[in-house]
């Protein structure tokens, strides 16, 4: 007997349409952009890949491929709307046909907004949650350099208001990378803190895309994946830099989280970090670093079964242990992670208290506006989401 339409309700998932992912993958690159029948890439990357020599590595290939390249390295750490137009310009005089984000979060962020602003138009407060956009927009392949942000995978693009510092989430296919090239090599440079922050995020998103009330099989099967992965491996790169193996399963756990959290969502520990990031011009990956343990502990009465199967993943709890016992273990685990690996508090960070206490009530509105907190197992209040930023402080 056919199932009628209204009893179900159909989960929509969204992929980039291939990845290239491996040691060495960099090299394939060429190869990605004839597939993609494009000839006029726009390379956005940022100053130091251009110092390294990363970036030049990369114009090299895209020349060798005969394609007609121009780059764009002027990016900042948590792109705001100004900084978006030199980008946009840059794009628009070179006629590209693709923009290919390179680096961490923040190009491929840039990537993401330029490819859009170019085809669409407006300014990037249009496109702001709750969206989503799905109009024109120029491909976007993404090269990430840090095992972290996931975007390569995701829908999304994070853009502070250079008027209001507010980090705006812009959601909708059109900021989905429609190629990723993920090569573990283009990471091990990476310092141990940028490691560590990195890492954290990628497993907040893990655990934030499994606990989140958009949840679903496909997602959750990546954020566990993920999460026995991150597991296993964040704390060798963060003590050895070098360690490839690691390095490798870290890049494919932070893309694996990225594809998950992309199709279920994130939470509080996002709502609440996007301001913090805003506000006082802390990267992305230390504020949610900064936040994961005491939001856990927060969330865990609203998904007990969810969070203690992230305890079991990452092996902080036994198999056999009752959920009330392994989700308690989860906190107390990312309390001992964060603190292996250094993670600064707010204070310790060099934030003035003064001004962190002033800027809470606007801070938790900022994060309710965000839709992110109402995904969360537990949905919090404004109060609530004010006290758990002077918890954390």
């Amino acid at each position: 007997m056919a199932t009628s339409s209204s009893s179900r309700t159909a989960t929509t998932l969204s992929f980039p349409r291939f990845l290239r992912v491996g040691s060495g993958a960099l090299d394939d690159i060429g190869a990605v952009l004839t597939d993609l029948d494009v000839r006029r890439p726009l390379v956005v990357t940022d100053a130091f890949l251009v110092s390294t020599g990363a970036a030049g590595r990369m114009m090299d290939l895209v020349a060798a491929a005969g394609m007609d390249g121009a780059l764009f390295s002027d990016t900042v750490p948590d792109p705001t709307t100004d900084s978006l137009t030199a980008a946009v310009e840059a794009a628009a005089a070179h006629d590209a046909d693709v923009v290919i984000g390179f680096g961490g979060g923040s190009p491929m962020d840039t990537a993401k907004a330029v490819s859009v602003l170019v085809r669409g138009g407006g300014r990037m407060n249009d496109y702001r949650a709750p969206g989503p956009y799905t109009g024109p927009a120029l491909p976007i392949v993404a090269v990430p350099t840090t095992a972290g942000s996931g975007s390569e995978a995701t829908q999304f693009t994070v853009i502070t208001d250079s008027a209001t510092d507010e980090k705006m989430l812009c959601p909708g296919l059109s900021f989905l990378p429609i190629a990723a090239v993920v090569d573990p090599d283009l990471t091990v440079s990476m310092p141990a803190r940028l490691s560590a922050d990195t890492g954290v995020d990628a497993l907040t998103h893990a655990i934030e895309a499994y606990v989140s009330a958009k949840n679903n099989p496909i997602a959750d099967a990546l954020a566990l994946n993920a999460m026995r992965t991150i597991g296993r491996y964040l704390l060798r790169v963060y003590r050895d830099g070098e360690d490839r193996e690691a390095r490798g399963a870290m890049m494919v756990a932070a893309t694996q989280a990225g594809m998950a959290f992309s199709n279920s969502s994130v939470c509080l520990v996002h709502g609440m970090s996007r301001p913090i990031g805003g506000n006082f011009h802390v990267a992305h990956g230390l504020s949610n670093a900064m936040l994961l343990p005491a939001v856990t502990r927060f969330s865990v009465s609203g998904a007990e079964a969810r969070y203690a199967e992230c305890a079991r993943q990452l092996g902080a709890a036994a198999a056999g242990d009752d959920d009330s016992v392994a989700a308690a273990q989860l906190v107390t685990y990312l309390e001992q992670l964060c603190a292996d690996v250094e993670v600064p508090t707010p204070s310790s960070h060099g934030i003035d208290r003064a001004e962190w206490d002033r800027l809470i009530p606007t801070m938790a509105q900022q994060a309710l506006a965000s839709g992110s907190p109402n995904n969360n197992p537990v949905v919090p209040t404004a109060e609530q989401i004010e006290d758990l930023y002077r918890e954390v402080f």
